[in-house]
């Protein structure tokens, strides 16, 4: 009994030992493959570019660091993404998405604050199909007497 309790208890991660954890983050028709990596200082990089030159203001950022800042980590990360689909604000929402289910799966412990804030859930919000003889989605054509 007592080597059950040791397996189910699990300790952290504390050191990546080198390697990276990989997460796939979704929103709207946005996908992000994030990877991160111990580092010297924190650092983002969006597909090939840096984080301020692909998501210039300042509430886009703050929503992609949002769980790290969050987290409260004393270790620091390398932040590598692919993005692609959507939006710039489904894009960020769908780092940040990858970027939390990465933090969990290094400290258990983080699931808790992470899912009452909202950010390891996919929000499934998406655009609805347009139907034969409306104009868009709910819009009907003009109605005319005659």
């Amino acid at each position: 009994m007592e080597k059950d309790s040791a397996t189910k208890e699990r300790a952290p991660k504390k050191s990546l030992g080198g390697r990276y954890l990989e997460a796939v983050g979704r929103r709207k028709t946005a996908v992000a493959r994030v990877r991160i990596s111990e580092a010297a200082k924190t650092t983002f990089v969006v597909n090939d570019r840096a984080l301020e030159e692909l998501f210039p203001t300042a509430e886009l950022q703050k929503i992609i660091r949002g769980p790290l800042t969050e987290a409260e980590l004393p270790t620091k990360f390398h932040v590598s993404v692919h993005t692609n689909g959507g939006g710039v604000h489904a894009q960020a929402e769908a780092i940040r998405h990858g970027l939390s289910r990465i933090l969990v799966a290094h400290d258990d412990e983080l699931r808790k604050k992470l899912k009452k804030l909202g950010f390891l859930k996919r929000d499934p919000r998406m655009k609805e199909r347009r139907k034969f003889g409306l104009k868009k989605a709910r819009k009907a054509p003009q109605w005319s007497k005659r």
